[in-house]
């Protein structure tokens, strides 16, 4: 982990949030030796919250499709 001091973080803030991004935590030490780590907040959002499509298929045609894939799954 990237240890830069007080002065530094200040002056280069915004390279430094990205240097935490990409390894994760960066720490930042103060004249009176106190030492913080300064890392990215992981998000709450989850990887499966994506946008839906409209492919406009009703009930019936859904319901079809999934029997369509267990015939295939049980032919195997």
């Amino acid at each position: 982990m990237k240890e830069f001091t007080y002065s530094e973080a200040r002056e280069q803030f915004s390279s430094l949030l990205d240097k935490a991004k990409r390894e994760g935590a960066v720490r930042i030490r103060r004249r009176d030796g106190q030492v913080f780590v300064l890392r990215p907040e992981k998000s709450a959002k989850s990887p499966l919250d994506v946008p839906g499509i409209n492919l406009n298929l009703d009930r019936e045609e859904i319901v079809e499709l999934v029997r369509a894939g267990r015939r295939k799954i049980e032919k195997n």
